[in-house]
């Protein structure tokens, strides 16, 4: 196996480039850029380049503007634990007060970049079929899974971001224009909407396709920690699952990389995923524990971009390393994770992942699980501790008890950072159900949960000081509107309204 580099790729395809998805204006839409030297025959003709154009994907998916930094973001402060402390236009301000216009620059900057990672999928998938001896017929098969679960990946936080949850009418809302062929100009851009359900289906037939053709493992941490394999899969499929509320099959899907009923829990075949002994370590350089299922990678030659990162967002502000630009702090406010009792004072995810600066009462309290500046911190993008939590979850909702493993699964990642505030037990299943929810606050902070947990059970959109009230699942600013250079530039394309 050649080593994978982290490095943007040194070649830039033809067919790549003449992308059918939205620049930054008009003039980008209509002129795309030229071609490179390179034909689509010759991006094929060695073995190097195909792997050179797989390790693209992931360095799309990873783009600033998308699974580098933004997307998280969005996600994170549509939720009540994040208070905006700048007031800057450009730095997800008007995703924290749902006030997002189509003509904003942060929706079309996703979309494109979403959209810009399926084409390059869907480029790499043709050209495979196109060019069948590229490579051998097994490594084809992992080329190809890669292809569609980053495919998967791109899609599920799109629809999570530009739709309504599945849970809302049965998936039976507009979803997003299910592209699945390679595009190499406008000529298909007029795409209609498939439903949401239609979209989750196509997630789940590219994750299931992975599942079935990843390898089990590659030969270094660094590659099982930063390219998609078996578990990979798996464990994304029960966030997926999650979401659907097919809470059944999450359980089923959990089982196959969490083995037991009690801890300690770990995968018994593939990637031996397990939680770290700290949380602290999750972060800390080198990336590649037993913890990391996916990560997106950086360094000080390949950084998420200006204003993109999470160290910019989350870090307390300051000059030099372990500082960013303090965009948003945690808010300590009543409905703020900072005051729930559930978050001890000596929980390490307080101790070792906050820092407050200043003195009271004017003091603020920062998220610092991204503290290096540059941005050369990597972004988990799936973690152990969440599969842990999806299954706990999806036990309690399909036995409606206090289910034995259920709690086990919780205190094993409550345990991990409060040993002395684990649970022994709960009177009701909803209880229950209620801590799961909350410790997903605490575990998964700042990596782009919080608004998703928020849609997917339905519940509106929570009032925040500085912003207007509280957003019903049904009401405009509930997702984000397509950009209105979709609109102009595909005449099947329709606007999202309130429902």
């Amino acid at each position: 196996m050649k080593k994978y580099s982290f490095f943007k790729k040194r070649f830039q395809l033809a067919f790549v480039l003449l992308l059918f998805t939205f620049g930054c204006n008009t003039e980008e839409l209509l002129n795309p850029a030229p071609p490179t030297s390179l034909s689509d025959l010759e991006a094929f003709d060695t073995p190097e380049r195909v792997l050179q154009q797989v390790n693209g994907l992931y360095a799309t998916l990873k783009g600033g503007q998308f699974l580098g930094g933004r997307m998280q973001v969005y996600h994170d402060v549509r939720g009540e634990d994040f208070q905006n402390r700048l007031g800057n236009g450009v730095t997800a301000l008007f995703t924290w007060q749902y006030n997002q216009l189509a003509s904003n620059a942060e929706p079309l900057n996703a979309w494109s970049q979403g959209f810009l990672t399926i084409n390059r999928c869907n480029v790499l998938l043709q050209g495979l079929i196109d060019n069948p001896n590229a490579v051998g017929a097994e490594l084809a098969d992992d080329y190809r899974a890669e292809a569609r679960f980053v495919r998967a990946v791109t899609y599920y936080h799109l629809v999570n971001l530009y739709a309504r949850p599945f849970a809302f009418q049965n998936g039976n809302t507009p979803g997003l224009p299910l592209r699945l062929v390679a595009e190499t100009s406008p000529a298909n851009r007029d795409l209609a909407r498939s439903t949401v359900a239609q979209v989750y289906e196509q997630i789940l037939s590219d994750l299931t396709f992975a599942e079935q053709n990843l390898p089990l493992n590659y030969s270094t941490p660094v590659l099982n920690a930063t390219r998609a394999h078996r578990n990979t899969a798996i464990a994304f499929k029960t966030r997926v699952l999650l979401a659907m509320q097919r809470y059944a099959d999450v359980v089923t899907e959990a089982r196959k990389i969490v083995a037991q009923t009690a801890a300690p829990f770990s995968a018994t075949s593939g990637v031996p995923h397990a939680l770290e002994a700290n949380i602290r370590t999750v972060f800390t350089s080198p990336y590649t524990g037993p913890e990391a299922i996916l990560s997106m990678p950086f360094n000080t030659n390949d950084l998420p971009g200006v204003q993109n990162s999470l160290n910019h967002y989350f870090t307390q502000p300051g000059s030099g390393d372990n500082f960013g630009n303090g965009e948003y702090y945690l808010d300590r406010g009543t409905q703020g994770i900072l005051n729930n009792a559930a978050f001890t004072a000596s929980d390490a995810r307080r101790t070792q992942l906050t820092l407050t600066v200043g003195a009271a009462p004017n003091n603020l309290t920062y998220l610092t699980k991204f503290p290096r500046n540059p941005a050369i911190d990597w972004v988990p993008l799936t973690r152990y501790s969440e599969v842990l939590l999806n299954y706990a979850e999806a036990l309690v909702r399909t036995t409606n008890t206090v289910d034995a493993t259920a709690l086990a699964l919780l205190n094993a990642v409550r345990g991990r950072s409060a040993p002395g505030a684990i649970y022994a037990s709960f009177g009701t299943a909803d209880e229950l159900l209620n801590a799961i929810l909350l410790e997903r606050r605490i575990e998964l902070m700042g990596e782009g949960f919080r608004g998703i947990d928020i849609t997917r059970l339905q519940l509106p959109l929570p009032a925040k000081t500085g912003v207007l009230g509280s957003v019903p699942i049904g009401g405009e600013q509930y997702i984000f509107p397509i950009p209105q250079a979709e609109l102009d530039n595909n005449r099947l394309m329709v606007q999202n309204r309130p429902l």
